[in-house]
């Protein structure tokens, strides 16, 4: 029986065997294979391990070699022994022994009394030393008594051995000395524990017994930390954690010293030899741990194989004060081991997998949601000299902060690699915004991440970051970029779809442009920016807002007490050096939540810049607060900026403030400081009136402003004009916005004379909309404006909603002699008569100047007659210079302005024109006539690029016509989806069901059949609905719900099949226009839908006598199911309405 137990132990520790090292015994276990007995010795179960590289450290003399071929030849050897108590009956078969030997020491020492009463030879007792030497490793490089807690055990005292590859628990020191010669002997009680076997027959039976001497053992490259404990009692601690791959289970032991230099030697010895054992023998992640940690941060769409890195740490709660009554202080500083996984823009912690246990239903799940921080959150990282633990900590926008208390033999490399994606995420950010505390001999011989050259200095990446670690949607965010306007590359932020941008939205689009240097200017223009105005962060300070882009303290009082939207504003004028223009047109509405207005509070902006022009410390110059209320104290900054030559304004858009005309003589008077850069000066909306005399004295001070916008200013009573001539020959405007301002007789002669100047050869825009302008009154300014035997004036003069009735021959004339300029706006034109149309159209037709023409929401006395639509159609057959042409009409719900249905045949004249590139034709109700016509157009124009077509009355048949006339042009890039025409057609479809089912009545088969065809014939649009034969049954409705909807639906696809293959068009005529490849295939014509049979082809799927309508038909008796051998046509079906 004795033979079989020695055997069974045997046979459970000879599969290690090959395992064991010769010399060093240094393990070599690499990749995930590190599941061999050697791993981790203990007498409970095993304990996690964990494997990193770092440093080597010298090691003491090491003890001979032990011959593992002797070994197994001594292993089969016989001889009578005592069984020790991991043999006796119902115990584990283990390397270690039972769970009852772990009891207390002093039941070990009797154990070991009684087996000491067979003594052994020194060269039995050189085989023991020698055979756990080659397990546990050779070279004793540090050993003492201390005091030892972890997994299972309670505190007690053990004697650690730390050898070259192992941290080896002993029950005492004469244990450790048997095993190790090198260690003395203990000189007290401990020679009476001192194990001696007589001798034993089995090399078995010898290493059971050394075993059970041994209470736990760690694989140094499977440590995960070493690092001291702070747990507030009178001693020294440090804790020692390691995981176990194989079970990828954790574990650590805590040492508790009362000498601080001890505790350090101790420290400093594992870490080195640790250090040594992972530099040796290195780690790959296994691939099934790999694949895990990856499923985890796809969920959060951040992992990306070439910016990914793990790590394994221990994650510790930040309790120093631990309770005194307890008996296991350093159990209540919880730690817990989990993975570090660093993606593209955030850092990870992801617990260990869990083991399924097939007998629980909680441990089914093993796959932990992760804990994650952006990385552009970071607020600080520092690494302790001493040992390896490092704190991360993290802070959100408006939010409090989180730090994580880590440890992980991995500690310089992580902090080192976080720093380096903060880098490589905020690449143009001249200083991080996080401290970062290390020891001065850290070297950060890291290489960066390679970055090629962005369009945007890496704009998108950071937005990114941002997004990600603010926790928002990246997909709401809309921008443009305009690289044709002043001051180009401008930044315009756009409206998001859906709700509003929220704080940390406009807070990750904000910090994302900071220290960018790609933009020059950049524009929130209506963007609702009121949830960062008035709003405090009160739990942190954005101490990188306090320093200039080179690094200097700016020093401006109050900067932590301006609220969240100053703050921002402030750095990002602060830090970009390319930055000249910020617009936040409309961006405040300076109302309270109970909806009454803000008068006497700031909005911020001001206060935000001001203070940074004063000190020279930015140079934004262009400043646009039109549309924002400002308060009083915005008006003193203002002022301030004003009259400091050194803040260098060179403009001001402050239109529609809400300023009185007492408050815009102050800030001109003084702003004439700046008359040598001033610019550009925007005072329109300005509550009061003017007088003549004042503004023109304070207005004249500014001899270089190109652009002056004075809509809706008013001027006090009298003959005088508002600007005078002398002053306007003063300047060479580029922009004159008089829109809305009522100008005499005076203001038109000294605009005249302005045009007629040479002076004003560079102006190019002239806003005169809703000025009281006469048809003479626009025809003199185009006379004054043209130059003889010069070319067209290239300029904009818009005038809408004018008097242009009186006068219109001399306009209409002048327009005739090719005296206008290229780009002319006239708006919502009422022709009392329509022979004034047609003279209009009749100069247009002789007209070489006119480039750009909008006559949009004209509106006639009556539909255009066949006469005034052939001068149309000659207009658009003759015209050679018109490129853009605008004759929109408008829907309004008391009255319509439309040309009617004549310009059908008007447009036809396009398919011998050339030159029209822009066709806006919206609310002219073309139906079904029109779409042909312009599908007959298309394919016969190869120059027109943009239709703009919304709007008129187009079904799903009129969408087939335009979309097969576009197959054959290989010029147009824009045709609308026709949204608006969709929704419309479809309700007219849902009307015209319901209103067959609220006349329906109970009929006779025969009246049934009536029903579906007068049902047909009003979707199609011919006939009129015949009479509902009656009958004495109640009446019900015809045609059921999922009617309707199996109806609509089968629209929904043929308008999206419809949509799709019209963008299919476009796409490849944009290839071909810009010289791309284009790789789709057109559709063939014999391909294409036919349009009526194509309607019928796919409504037929929606048949009547497939419906719930049949059913209840033939429950009723109405449908004789007696089946017919005579012919019938194909079943009635969902029909679109026909114009």
């Amino acid at each position: 029986m004795s033979d079989m137990r020695r055997r069974k132990s045997l046979s459970i520790f000879r599969p290690t065997l090959p395992t064991v090292s010769t010399g060093s015994s240094d393990e070599s276990s690499t990749g995930g294979g590190n599941s061999g007995g050697g791993s981790i010795l203990r007498k409970k179960g095993g304990r996690p391990l964990s494997i990193f590289a770092s440093r080597s450290t010298p090691s003491s003399p090491s003890i001979p070699n032990y011959d593992v071929a002797n070994f197994e030849k001594v292993g089969l050897s016989e001889s009578p022994k005592l069984r020790s108590r991991t043999l006796h009956k119902g115990g584990r078969a283990s390397v270690f022994g039972s769970l009852r030997s772990l009891r207390s020491s002093e039941d070990d020492d009797v154990l070991t009394k009684t087996e000491s009463k067979a003594s052994s030879t020194n060269e039995e007792n050189d085989l023991q030393g020698s055979l756990q030497a080659g397990l546990f490793g050779s070279s004793v490089l540090h050993h003492g008594e201390v005091q030892t807690m972890g997994g299972m055990f309670r505190k007690r005292s053990h004697y650690l051995v730390l050898t070259e590859t192992h941290l080896l628990r002993f029950k005492g020191q004469t244990k450790a000395a048997e095993m190790y010669p090198v260690i003395p002997v203990s000189m007290g009680r401990s020679s009476g524990h001192r194990q001696s076997m007589g001798s034993f027959g089995s090399n078995s039976d010898a290493q059971s017994s050394i075993m059970s001497d041994i209470v736990d053992g760690i694989a140094l490259n499977q440590i995960i930390a070493t690092s001291k404990l702070d747990d507030g009692r009178p001693y020294f601690s440090i804790e020692v954690s390691h995981l176990e791959d194989a079970t990828n289970r954790a574990s650590s032991m805590s040492m508790q010293l009362n000498d601080p230099r001890e505790a350090d030697l101790w420290l400093l010895a594992i870490r080195n030899a640790a250090a040594k054992a992972r530099n040796k023998h290195g780690y790959d992640f296994p691939p099934a741990m790999l694949a895990y940690i990856a499923r985890a941060l796809e969920h959060y769409r951040d992992y990306d194989p070439r910016h990914f890195q793990l790590f394994r740490v221990v994650q510790r709660t930040a309790n120093k004060s631990v309770s005194r009554s307890s008996t296991d202080d350093l159990a209540k500083l919880n730690s817990s081991t989990c993975y570090l996984a660093v993606g593209i823009n955030s850092v990870h912690l992801v617990p260990l997998k869990r083991s399924i246990d097939r007998s629980s239903t909680s441990s089914l799940q093993d796959l932990e949601a992760p804990t994650s921080f952006g990385i552009t959150t970071l607020s600080s990282m520092s690494l302790q000299p001493g040992d390896d633990t490092f704190q991360l900590t993290f802070r959100v926008p408006l939010q409090s902060t989180f730090t994580l208390f880590l440890a992980s033999a991995k500690a310089k490399e992580i902090v080192l690699w976080i720093k380096n994606r903060a880098e490589y995420l905020r690449p143009e950010w001249v200083h991080q915004p996080f401290a970062f505390f290390a020891p001065a001999e850290l070297d950060d011989d890291m290489a960066l991440s390679e970055s090629s050259e962005d369009e945007h200095k890496f704009f998108d990446r950071t937005l990114i970051a941002y997004c990600a670690g603010f926790n928002v949607d990246v997909s709401r965010i809309c921008y443009s970029v305009d690289y044709r306007c002043e001051d180009a590359p401008c930044f315009r932020l756009l409206k998001p779809f859906g709700p509003c941008y929220n704080a940390l939205e406009l807070l990750a689009v904000i910090r994302a442009l900071r220290y960018n240097e790609s933009f020059t200017s950049i524009s929130f223009a209506g963007i609702n920016l009121d949830v960062l105005q008035g709003i405090y962060d009160l739990y942190g300070v954005d101490f990188d807002a306090l320093y200039t882009r080179s690094g200097v303290a700016t020093n401006l009082p109050n900067q932590e007490e301006l609220p969240l939207l100053s703050q921002e504003i402030r750095a990002l004028a602060l830090k970009s050096r390319r930055l000249r223009r910020l617009d936040f047109s409309y961006c405040l509405t300076r109302r309270h939540r109970s909806g009454t207005d803000i008068d006497t509070k700031a909005c911020g902006i001001p206060e935000a810049l001001v203070p940074l022009c004063k000190k020279t410390l930015t140079n934004v110059d262009w400043l646009v607060l039109n549309g924002i209320r400002l308060g009083d104290s915005d008006l003193d900054y203002l002022v301030d900026a004003a009259s400091q030559r050194v803040c260098h304004l060179r403009a001001l858009e402050i239109g529609n403030c809400g300023l009185s005309v007492h408050d815009i003589d102050v800030l001109l008077s003084t702003l004439a400081v700046q008359e040598s850069t001033m610019e550009v000066i925007d005072i329109s909306g300005v509550q009061g009136r003017f007088s003549p005399e004042l503004f023109q004295r304070q207005i004249g001070y500014f001899g270089h402003i190109r652009k002056l916008n004075l809509t809706r200013v008013q001027k006090t009573a009298g003959p005088e004009s508002l600007i005078a001539p002398e002053t306007l020959l003063t300047w060479r405007l580029e922009e004159l916005q008089l829109s809305q301002t009522v100008v005499n007789q005076e203001t038109v002669d000294s605009i005249a004379a302005y045009l007629a100047s040479s002076k004003s050869d560079s102006l190019h825009e002239l806003g005169l909309d809703q000025c009281g302008l006469t048809g003479k009154d626009l025809a003199i300014f185009f006379s004054a404006m043209n130059r003889d035997r010069g070319p067209p004036r290239d300029m904009h003069v818009s005038a809408s909603e004018n008097r242009l009735k009186a006068g219109y021959q001399f306009l209409f004339d002048i327009i005739g002699q090719n005296k206008s300029p290229t780009h002319l706006t006239m708006r919502m034109i009422e022709f009392e008569k329509e022979h004034h149309f047609r003279q209009l159209v009749q100069a247009l037709q002789k007209n070489t100047a006119l480039k750009v023409l909008d006559i949009s929401k004209a509106s006639l006395p009556y539909d255009a007659g066949e006469e005034t639509c052939k001068e149309l159609q000659k207009m658009f057959e003759k015209n050679s210079s018109l490129e853009e042409l605008d004759i929109s009409g408008e829907q309004a719900h008391l009255d319509s302005a439309r040309f009617g249905i004549g310009l059908n045949l008007a447009l036809t004249g396009l398919k011998k024109n050339n030159t029209l590139r822009m066709l806006k034709i919206e609310h002219q109700n073309l139906g079904m006539q029109g779409a042909n016509t312009l599908a007959e157009v298309l394919e016969a124009n190869n120059s027109l690029v943009e239709i703009h077509c919304e709007n008129n009355d187009i079904n799903l048949q009129s969408f087939t016509v335009l979309v097969n006339g576009l197959q054959k042009n290989t010029s147009v890039t824009y045709m609308p989806s026709m949204a608006r025409d969709r929704e419309k057609s479809l309700e007219k479809v849902k009307r015209e069901i319901q209103a067959i089912n609220n006349s329906a009545e109970l009929v006779s088969p025969s009246g049934s059949s009536s029903i579906k065809r007068s049902f047909t014939g009003v979707m199609s649009g011919r006939g009129n609905r015949p009479s509902m034969t009656q009958t004495n049954i109640n009446p019900i409705p015809a045609y059921t719900e999922q009617d309707v909807k199996a109806a609509v639906d089968a629209l929904h696809e043929k308008w999206n099949a419809e949509v799709a293959r019209m963008q299919g068009y476009l796409a490849r005529n944009y290839h071909l226009q810009h010289g791309l490849p284009w790789g789709g295939q057109d559709t063939n014509e014999n391909q294409r839908p036919r349009t009526a049979e194509t309607l019928g082809d796919v409504l037929r799927s929606v048949k009547l006598d497939s419906t719930p309508t049949l059913e209840k038909e033939l429950g009723l008796g109405w449908i004789d199911e007696k089946p017919d051998v005579t012919p019938k046509k194909p079943p009635a079906a969902f029909s679109l309405p026909e114009e």
